[in-house]
């Protein structure tokens, strides 16, 4: 009884946040060798282990019409082994230096991200050239790596998320690479090695790559491994990437998915890309908007009224060119009350500025993640690469806090305006078209008015 009568220990009050700080790059050492290829080591942190990246600009936006994937197919073979090294055993000795090789293709650039111990960062530096300038590329594991490849897109495929996606990048980038959709078994199966060792010659080499590294070495020696490991790279290809002209197209898109317990909605258009001033306001508005946990589009649709679980919204970048779209998965029944509020959100944003402390929250966010995200050797490694595939200045990273916390309520509801515009959207929904098709057709009655 005189326990349950103690009054309570109050709360104590968490401490007050810590004044918002810059990043600052690393020092780093920057070296081009003769035939073009550029190298970035940047000392860091005290953990005896290197990270490296080499960043080749060939992805699938290199790829002709007829040979779609073929970058894919590309990056598999690489991990196949070398002229001097079966698969396993290029496995293996990665193994030895307790470290890690994984290839990835993307739409603008093939990546190889590696990790060792710090001791043997020059033989890994050579391990790398070795993967990317004496591929085995061997024609037996080609009808494997194929049949890999067809597997994985059909499951994509089968996601309504990915189905969704699909539409609406098709939608405002139309038959240019950033909008093909995913390959079919058709183009999978025209795919030859002789169309993977064209790919390679045709567009790897020495001006379109870059090596970098972060973590604790030696930096002599490393220097000198990759010189010597390095200088042999034929120059290859100019760097180059068509620039695409987007669309902003006010399409209601759907594809029909019978008895489907929720609808998928994906709501944007094209935006701008990094080399644009207005772009960290834009970052700093769309987390405001839907970017982050605690954004008006995820406490209204998610929060307050129950018909999502997990809506977000985000900015993808291309060279010279990017999107914003809103993306959800609410309950059927919900469909058209998920799209109106998410119209009604950024309308009301466009029309009243939010609050300076709403703000502060979330550019308290935007730049601590940002200084968060930065705060590893791989993280490094990805900015570095951002700027120079964006051709940014560094102050792009060193000033983004700065840059960050200096924009005000007044232009939030500015770019809100510029550039989120609930006109010119592309809407795609993936649901059960006998639910949703009436629902839809009231949110485009409404969409022609003012709202």
């Amino acid at each position: 009884m005189a326990a349950a009568k103690s009054p309570a220990t109050p709360k104590q009050a968490p401490p007050p946040g810590g004044k918002p700080r810059d990043f600052t790059l690393p020092a780093k050492e920057e070296f081009t060798l003769d035939n073009g290829l550029k190298a970035r080591i940047v000392p860091y942190g005290q953990v005896p282990k290197v990270t490296m990246m080499v960043a080749i600009q060939a992805g699938n936006v290199h790829e002709a019409d007829d040979e779609v994937a073929v970058a894919d197919l590309l990056g598999k073979l690489l991990q196949e082994g070398t002229a001097t090294m079966s698969a396993t055993q290029l496995a293996e000795r990665v193994a030895r230096m307790g470290g890690t090789l994984n290839i990835s293709v993307g739409a603008d650039q093939t990546s190889l991200w590696a990790s060792c111990l710090s001791e043997y960062a020059p033989e890994m530096a050579a391990l790398l050239a070795e993967v990317v300038q004496r591929p085995a590329l061997p024609a037996s594991e080609v009808p494997r790596l194929k049949t890999d490849l067809k597997r994985q897109m059909a499951l994509a495929r089968a996601q309504p998320g990915v189905q969704a996606r699909q539409k609406f990048t098709a939608a405002i980038y139309g038959s240019h690479p950033y909008g093909r959709p995913l390959p079919t078994d058709a183009q999978l199966d025209a795919l030859t090695l002789e169309r993977a060792q064209n790919f390679y010659k045709t567009q790897y080499g020495a001006q379109r790559s870059s090596l970098y590294v972060a973590g604790r070495f030696e930096a002599p020696g490393l220097r000198q491994a990759i010189t010597a490991a390095w200088a042999s790279f034929p120059q290859g290809p100019a760097p180059h990437i068509d620039i695409v002209k987007p669309l902003a197209k006010a399409d209601l898109l759907t594809q029909d998915r019978p008895n489907a317990p929720q609808s998928t909605i994906v709501v944007g258009l094209p935006v701008i890309d990094p080399t644009n001033p207005d772009y960290i306001r834009l970052r700093v508005m769309n987390s405001l908007l839907g970017g982050s946990f605690g954004s008006r589009i995820t406490r209204n649709i998610r929060e307050d009224k129950g018909y999502t679980y997990s809506p977000y919204s985000f900015i993808e970048t291309h060279y010279r060119t990017g999107n914003w779209s809103q993306n959800a998965d609410v309950t059927t029944a919900d469909t058209y009350n998920s799209l109106h509020e998410i119209m009604n959100e950024i309308e009301r944003l466009q029309k009243t500025p939010p609050s300076t402390d709403e703000l502060k929250g979330i550019q308290n966010y935007e730049g601590g993640m940002f200084v968060l995200r930065n705060s590893n050797p791989g993280g490094i490694i990805g900015q570095l690469n951002t700027l120079d595939l964006h051709g940014l200045p560094e102050t792009y990273l060193t000033e983004q806090v700065k840059n960050i916390n200096a924009v005000t309520p007044q232009q939030v509801s500015e770019i809100a305006r510029k550039y989120i515009r609930p006109e010119a959207m592309t809407v795609v929904v993936v649901g059960d078209k006998k639910v949703i098709e009436p629902q839809l057709k009231k949110f485009q009655a409404e969409r022609k008015k003012p709202m």
